[in-house]
């Protein structure tokens, strides 16, 4: 198989990760945190160790800001529902994916108002200034995404970043398709809240995900329950990560993540950006030379785009020209992408879009094999109709 649905989910994962994820189901299997046995120790150790890799990947002050979820989306949910109240306002941008787009829209029927701050591709000024214009006297928070599932158009957060403090305004990122390929420095940029999912460009287990961020304490909690910590409280600690961390945790995917922000480490991010980037421009200019294919954005580079590329097939519904892929062997994501307000931006609402994307594993042999079954698609779409 040709892999190309690295948005959603990296594979192949690396040997690393997967020897970590096999030896915590071994060397870690009692609850961490919860007792003071020599394997549950030998767990918090384990924890400790990730929580400690991620805070120096991302720069956050300590590994105390580092919460782990069940993925991006839950961090997302916590930010949004633990900050904003009836009254507030925040301001997001019309890229973002239902992760961000669904629990706005369920806080504004609870009375807190939200603004869409237009995204200009390759034009940060306009994009800044959009944000700036959205900004109102009750504005609690900037929420938005580092760059688009979609499109792979990169929004300048750490300008952004600059306006919300500017106004004093705290800002909280999408990294889904950012964290482990293109730069998040917490510490240097000013971010308050990083939503990161880890099993995408941080080549970690599905199920994973974290929460980084020095203001925990001030986030109101969505769930509560058993952290192992100050058992005799009936409100949920206050000290992060407690504060956001219930229930057992995902001992073995969060092991594997450790493992997969140390490969990512070691391959290096920016490698990593640039073999994906140059592989995208040899797909984007194989689609380019063949008739009948409709591209949306310029052929990426990594100032204004991640590594994310969606197109179609004229005249046939990206599902049907994702599941002719399929059946040469091609895996592909099509459709909605789960990010409706980035189709609605584009004008493919209606159509949806076809979206690859490589990782540090794909070669330029996959990037050409999926250009040779994009034009045996395009032979079988224009023959005879019966």
């Amino acid at each position: 198989m040709i892999y190309l649905d690295n948005a959603a989910t990296t594979y192949p994962k690396p040997a690393s990760v997967r020897r970590a994820v096999a030896d915590a189901l071994v060397r870690y299997g009692a609850n961490p945190g919860r007792a003071g046995h020599s394997m549950s120790l030998a767990a918090s150790e384990e924890i400790f160790r990730c929580r400690s890799a991620a805070a120096d990947f991302f720069h956050a002050p300590g590994p105390e800001c580092v919460a782990f979820t069940l993925n991006c989306t839950n961090a997302v949910n916590y930010v949004l529902k633990g900050l904003l109240k009836p009254g507030d306002h925040v301001v997001i941008s019309c890229l973002e994916h239902n992760a961000v787009y669904r629990p706005v829209h369920a806080l504004a029927r609870r009375g807190v108002e939200f603004t869409e701050a237009r995204v200009f591709p390759g034009d940060n000024d306009r994009t800044v200034d959009a944000f700036r214009q959205a900004i109102r006297s009750n504005t609690r928070l900037i929420f938005c995404t580092h760059a688009s599932n979609v499109w792979g158009i990169r929004l300048p957060v750490e300008r952004i970043a600059a306006l919300a403090h500017e106004y004093r305004i705290p800002i909280g990122l999408d990294c889904a398709q950012s964290a482990g390929i293109l730069p998040v420095d917490m510490a240097g940029s000013g971010f308050d809240y990083l939503c990161i999912a880890g099993h995408k460009g941080l080549y970690g287990p599905m199920g994973t995900g974290m929460l980084i961020t020095p203001n925990g304490a001030g986030l109101e909690t969505v769930i509560q329950g058993g952290t192992g910590t100050e058992s005799a409280l009936a409100e949920q600690p206050a000290g992060m990560p407690e504060r956001l961390e219930s229930g057992t945790q995902n001992m073995p995917g969060i092991a594997g993540l450790r493992a997969g922000i140390e490969f990512v480490r070691r391959r290096g991010p920016q490698v990593i950006a640039r073999h994906e980037t140059a592989l995208l421009r040899r797909i984007y200019r194989g689609l380019s030379s063949l008739p009948g294919i409709v591209l949306y954005t310029p052929e990426p580079d990594l100032r204004h785009f991640a590594p994310v590329l969606s197109f179609n097939v004229a005249g046939l519904p990206s599902e049907t020209a994702a599941r002719g892929l399929n059946e040469q062997g091609v895996a592909v994501r099509a459709g909605l992408h789960c990010a409706p307000t980035a189709h609605r931006f584009m004008g493919t609402l209606e159509t949806g879009a076809v979206r690859v994307c490589p990782s540090a594993f794909t070669t330029e042999a996959d990037a050409d094999g999926f250009l040779r079954a994009v034009k045996r698609l395009l032979r079988k779409n224009s023959g005879p109709k019966d």
